[in-house]
């Protein structure tokens, strides 16, 4: 291997070689998205995706359907690892080739086995090399095995779940552009584990063997399946190449070191973080230095990229990575401001390959310290009230709803870092509980409320103080004009937006429901003369203004613009799910009993989610009950009306209260006008509700539970489906039972009897066949006592070897057993077509025998590779009698 080679080294020296391949070397595109599906790049080839979708390739008016890039993104779907595992980043630099219908399979594979093992590149061993297709791949096979001469050994194949992109397209979809793919890994050697390869192939998880590089061969496009189910992949007219290899990981196997943080771009960080605190880096278990290293790098390459910490979109993901890193540098002892001290190694260590590091150095410094500084004046209060109430609790209780709130409310203290920290005392969070005191607090504003949703108020309240009450007409409007009162972003009024930029517009009145009640904020348009824009969502503040999320797509929005705002058609599918929110309620009661009482909901135009005190699982005809009187609501088609009244009067009239809401002396009430039977009672609806409904209750239309669960002690959780959803949903169940029907050559009314008596047979055959191999391996073994196997003096211990025919895996394992029984050795070696198990008694053990060891050295000479414990071992080989013919040696 290639000795010392840095990080930037080795960045340079990839571009450099596909640049040798003739690829055009571009830089890298921005953190931000170029296209309108995420908020952030999140792989390399998400730049170029006009290209693997025919477009020309031409960049910046040089034309070259080979690419190379080394490509900074962002992701962070499972943020709550970084730090805590060997392999998570929120950051990471993707070094990436790319063909646009230019070279294929054997130009990518060649390319990369060169790269990672010619002493002029990285030099890496061929022999720690193994790598994993697709099952049907022959060519890849072929390629791997025959022109770069990867022992067949190295080769694991996985299904399309696993070696396939997207993973399971060819049965899951999505329709369009898809392929097999390579993925490449490192064995870095038994100090960080003592796996194998043929261990990986079952627990698809591991320590020693590092995954470095995948290669994607986009040559399918996937279409509507055949009406049986069967997958249709018809032929591009091109083929492509899309390639990624993590820089943090492949700088982690030529540097030998532990883990990234180790490498040479985050080891001065977490070295200054160490100095900066006092507390020395301790590796792995050291949580908090590695958070603040690895977030640092994240946020300064986002803001150098113009990104912002603010209430919404990215500038919100930015907020939550900085204040995650702020809490952990807290932890360390940190109680200054202190981060903003890391951006300029950060400019140091990367500013070479990323120059806007240290054009933006006094920006990025200048943005981290100022968050910094808001969020340590609540978050200190925050985790001493959260550390005083946590340690006097005992590990597996569970910390109240109502405390986390409180530290959310009061010390702005977000419930995703309560509940990471009770998780380090072993103590989970009432969630449920959380919600309804956070539903319960909705219209009060909080002076110390500054994190997370709240933010809403919180970044932006100044900029938003002494605006007028919106006039909310949406529910009986879904499209009006009015004129935009004012502009916000990053806690400032602004002047004006141009196309591509999203901020906060207030509105003099608004079609546009805003979220709150369990019931989402709409989406729409808003339209004005020279440009239009879409609104993501809507919320308010509990002095009436209403904030619409709003991305400008063309033309300048300027305050005191006369707009038309639009609703999107999806507020009647949420009036659907709303209206039958209610009556589940309703339903519920009169079927569980009074001790019914709403603790959450949502109200989303694709289904609803309903949470209520009971103390038990709803059984299957309790389900039915209540599914049945909604579906008699709907047959009714009753009006559904409302009005507002003195809150004295609905509360005599027996409305029942909302969930979560706060009243004022007039309320809203919103009525089923009809009632239906259960148990020979009248049952029916009344709520008090801000809500959007459906005008009649048939206008629901088909209703359907998914299913029920438990979310907290003593509530339960429904999700269900109205209207289209609903009929959708039953109509893809129905198809896929007549499909499985189909295949058991039965009709759906036929399909229980006919899989139980599959399942009858399969375990009759299952009992045939074990039967069959145990009487197999007896035979085998002399009737059972070992008699067929060979035994001899090795190294001082008995060994005894037999090759049994027909077995594998588990009757291997479990024919050792025996043998070890019966034979009296000390050590026994079983020996299938394919495997191999090498067993050792405990006194043998004592004695200085290692099973491990042994397997290594006879898989070694069968053409395999293999290990495991000193009393146990395992390992996959090619050809077993050469296997057993080395055991003489082996000691």
């Amino acid at each position: 291997m290639t000795v010392s080679l840095t990080t930037a080294q080795i960045r340079e020296k990839y571009l450099q070689f596909f640049e040798g391949k003739g690829h055009l070397r571009l830089p890298s595109y921005s953190t931000v998205a170029p296209d309108p599906t995420t908020l952030f790049t999140v792989a390399g080839m998400q730049p170029f995706k006009d290209q693997f979708m025919g477009a020309p390739a031409v960049f910046d008016g040089v034309a070259n359907k080979r690419v190379t890039t080394a490509q900074k993104c962002l992701r962070i779907g499972d943020i709550e690892n970084v730090g805590r595992t060997l392999r998570h980043c929120s950051l990471l630099e993707m070094l990436g080739n790319f063909s646009f219908g230019d070279y294929f399979k054997q130009e990518s594979l060649t390319w990369a086995w060169e790269f990672l093992t010619s002493p002029e590149w990285l030099g890496l061993d061929r022999a720690r090399l193994y790598v994993t297709i697709y099952e049907e791949d022959e060519e890849a096979f072929r390629i791997w095995t025959e022109v770069n001469g990867l022992p067949a050994d190295h080769i694991l194949r996985f299904g399309a779940d696993e070696n396939f992109w997207p993973a399971d397209a060819p049965k899951e979809g999505p329709n369009g552009p898809c392929g097999p793919c390579s993925e490449i890994f490192y064995d870095r050697g038994p100090k960080y584990g003592n796996d194998t390869w043929a261990e990986y192939a079952e627990t698809r998880e591991s320590a020693r063997f590092l995954e470095i590089w995948n290669n994607v061969f986009p040559q399918f496009d996937r279409q509507d399946p055949l009406p049986d189910g069967t997958p249709v992949l018809k032929d591009l007219p091109f083929k492509n190449i899309d390639t990624g290899m993590g820089l943090e990981r492949i700088a982690t196997v030529v540097q030998d070191v532990y883990d990234f943080y180790s490498n040479d771009v985050f080891a001065p960080i977490v070295a200054r973080v160490a100095e900066m605190s006092g507390q020395a880096y301790e590796g792995p278990q050291s949580v908090s230095h590695r958070v603040v290293a690895e977030h640092i790098r994240s946020v300064s390459m986002v803001i150098a990229d113009g990104s912002v910490p603010s209430n919404t979109g990215r500038g919100y993901v930015v907020r939550k990575i900085l204040r995650r890193a702020c809490r952990h540098a807290y932890l360390l002892g940190l109680r200054e401001p202190s981060l903003f001290k890391l951006v300029p190694i950060v400019a140091e260590r990367m500013g070479d390959a990323y120059p806007e590091l240290r054009e933006n150095l006094a920006k990025i410094e200048a943005t981290v310290q100022s968050e910094e500084e808001r969020f340590l004046k609540t978050l200190e209060g925050g985790i001493q009230r959260l550390g005083g109430l946590l340690s006097g609790m005992d590990r597996g209780a569970v910390l109240s709803g109502q405390d986390a709130f409180v530290l959310y409310d009061t010390y702005g203290f977000p419930v995703d870092l309560t509940k990471e920290i009770a998780e380090e005392y072993g103590i989970t969070v009432d969630e449920a509980g959380y919600a309804e005191s956070l539903e319960n607090a909705q219209e009060i504003a909080r002076a110390g409320s500054k994190y997370g949703k709240s933010e809403l108020f919180g970044g932006n309240q100044e900029a938003l103080e002494g605006l007028p009450r919106t006039e909310f007409v949406g529910y009986d409007e879904l499209s009006v004009e009015a004129d935009v009162v004012a502009l916000v972003g990053a806690g400032e009024r602004l002047s004006h937006l141009l196309a591509g930029s999203e901020a906060t517009v207030v509105l003099s009145r608004t079609p546009f429901y805003a979220e709150g009640g369990g019931e989402v904020g709409d989406t729409g348009r808003l339209e004005w003369d020279g440009g239009a824009g879409i609104v993501r969502d809507t919320r308010k503040t509990p002095q009436g203004v209403f904030l619409h999320d709003v991305l400008v797509e063309e033309g300048e929005l300027r305050e005191g613009v006369r707009v038309r705002g639009v609703v999107s058609g999806e507020r009647r599918a949420t009036e659907r799910h709303h209206t039958a929110t209610h009556l589940l309620h309703a339903a519920l009661r009169a079927v569980l009993g009074d001790g019914v009482a709403q603790k959450g909901s949502l109200v989303a135009p694709d289904r609803l989610r309903f949470d209520f005190s009971h103390g038990a699982a709803l059984t299957a005809p309790e389900i039915a009950a209540v599914e049945l009187l909604v579906s008699r609501w709907v047959s009714a088609n009753f009006p559904v009306t409302w009005q507002e009244m003195p809150i004295a009067d609905a509360k005599a009239a027996g409305a029942t209260a909302l969930f979560g809401e706060k009243y004022g002396e007039t309320v809203r009430v919103v009525r089923v006008g009809g009632s239906v039977e259960y148990a020979g009672q009248p049952v029916s609806s009344m709520e008090l509700c801000g809500g959007a409904h459906v005008r009649r209750t048939g206008d629901i239309g088909a209703f359907v539970i998914l299913g029920d669960e438990n979310v907290a002690a003593g509530v339960r959780r429904i999700e269900a489906l109205a209207g289209d959803a609903a009929t959708a949903w039953v109509r893809e169940r129905l198809n896929a039972a007549a499909k499985v029907a189909s295949l058991l050559n039965t009709g759906v009314d036929g399909l229980e009897a006919r899989v139980s008596g599959l399942q009858s047979q399969l375990k009759a055959a299952e009992k045939d066949v074990a039967a069959v191999k145990r009487q197999l391996a007896e035979a085998q073994m002399g009737g059972g006592n070992g008699g067929a196997a060979q035994t001899r003096e090795l190294g001082g211990f008995r060994v005894a070897a037999l090759k049994l025919a027909g077995l594998e895996g588990n009757e291997l394992r479990g024919a050792a057993d025996k043998l070890l029984d019966q034979s009296g050795a000390d050590m026994v070696v079983v020996a299938g077509e394919k495997g191999l198990v090498v067993k050792a008694t405990k006194d043998a053990v004592t004695r200085g025998a290692h099973a491990g060891q042994l397997i290594g050295k006879l898989a070694a000479a069968g053409g395999g590779k293999g290990g495991g414990r000193p009393d146990m071992a395992q390992a996959g080989v090619t050809d077993a009698d050469a296997a057993l013919g080395a055991l003489d040696t082996a000691f």
